[in-house]
């Protein structure tokens, strides 16, 4: 459901969100059936970046000198930012989704200091190490992650798509000497999958440019490199399992992604966007009532009190159920949910906010109601000029939004 797939160097951008969002991976934990997480990873898959950063922050003080602990503090950073404008969700990564044509992010000043001053140590002190030891594999990983990051930064806030594309390649070239080091380290091996889902899912002309030369790529291997990873990984398993999840839903797989999902949110229990991931891949195989019954329970044990799902707005849940009744055409109980969302969207993400009030006016359009779905639009613009959701309801104000047959 949703848009049809963007072509040409629109495609590059989509296939670079989907691959670079767990690029920046960093090591974790001990070999083990799952491996076990320091406190700062638990908060971070938990969603509660605050608690993460001030753990990752403590860590840099610990050990100043060790580049992992750059890389973890400059990952909390940048997730938390993405978080904070609702980048996380798997609709940024899928076929259908407009996230990249989306208003770049706007962390604060401060925090993009910070974030690139995190980048620029442990480049630093990768390049001390290996200067010393030009095969130390624990310098070179380091800095393939923090390559990673940076790709992750400019694709997703500075929407510099060359810029992310060149520091990816990075990111593979340094894992790659990793995995020459040590032939048996599947976790070095997950960017190269990334990469190489990444680069064979280019269009030719994107393939030829200079820093790709040579370089095909091979999507179907990336996969099976990726979901090697999510399998046998010591420390990026989880990193593997969600990001081949995403990959699953861009190939029209949601099926597929369902378990890894499921898995991943029991692990995760406080991280809700999970949970509501699962109501995306049963919509997107065409399973509504399932769907709806995921949304179901996490109302009821949200109004339980359900201390897992305190960080959730119940507006979230009633916009995510009004967005996929829209997408099976049942207008009215759309209406009913998304009215329940727009006069408290303060506490949403600013897209889903502005998402509420445009789909809002769009199923007035569809049901007749011209004066309601112009208030709506009115009412997504205010709210969000400068977006891309914002400037769409603008549009509808003159021309009433008309759905496509086939959409």
């Amino acid at each position: 459901m949703g848009a049809s797939v963007f072509e040409g160097a629109s495609n590059l951008r989509l296939t670079v969100a989907a691959v670079l969002l767990c690029v920046g991976t960093s090591r974790l934990g001990a070999a083990s059936p799952d491996p076990p997480l320091s406190p700062g990873f638990e908060h971070f898959y938990n969603l509660e970046y605050p608690q993460a950063i001030t753990e990752f922050r403590a860590e840099t003080l610990k050990e100043p000198n060790n580049p992992e602990s750059w890389n973890h503090l400059a990952q909390g950073l940048l997730y938390s930012e993405m978080f904070r404008a609702g980048a996380l969700e798997s609709e940024l990564v899928s076929g259908s989704n407009p996230f990249v044509r989306r208003e770049k992010m706007q962390p604060s000043p401060a925090v993009a200091r910070e974030f690139n001053d995190c980048i620029s140590r442990t480049l630093q002190l990768g390049e001390v190490r290996t200067a010393k030891d030009p095969k130390d594999a624990d310098a070179l990983y380091a800095m393939g992650v923090a390559y990673g990051l940076r790709a992750n930064y400019n694709y997703l806030v500075r929407k510099a798509w060359m810029d992310a594309l060149k520091d990816s390649t990075n990111a593979r070239k340094m894992h790659n000497q990793v995995a020459q080091l040590r032939p048996n380290d599947i976790d070095c091996r997950l960017v190269e999958g990334l990469y190489q889902y990444l680069v064979g899912s280019l269009p030719w002309h994107i393939r030829a440019l200079g820093f790709l030369a040579g370089y095909k790529g091979d999507r179907e291997g990336g996969i099976r490199i990726v979901k090697l990873a999510s399998e046998q990984a010591r420390t990026n398993r989880y990193d593997a399992r969600v990001m081949l999840a995403a990959i699953y839903r861009r190939e029209r797989r949601p099926l597929d992604a369902l378990p890894l999902v499921h898995s991943l949110s029991e692990r995760f229990p406080r991280n809700y966007l999970l949970r509501l991931e699962q109501v995306q891949m049963y919509s997107d195989a065409g399973q509504k009532e399932p769907a709806l019954e995921v949304l179901s329970t996490i109302e009821a044990e949200k109004r339980a009190g359900d201390p897992s799902l305190a960080a959730l707005p119940i507006e979230k849940v009633y916009y995510y159920r009004g967005n996929l009744l829209f997408w099976y055409r049942d207008y009215d109980e759309a209406i009913s949910n998304l009215k329940r969302v727009t006069p408290n969207t303060s506490v949403l993400d600013p897209h889903s906010a502005v998402m509420a009030w445009m789909r809002l006016g769009q199923c007035y359009d569809l049901k007749g109601d011209r004066q309601s779905a112009q208030t709506a639009y009115r009412e997504a613009y205010k709210l969000g000029p400068e977006t891309d959701p914002g400037k769409e309801s603008r549009s509808y104000l003159n021309s009433a939004y008309r759905r496509p047959a086939n959409v």
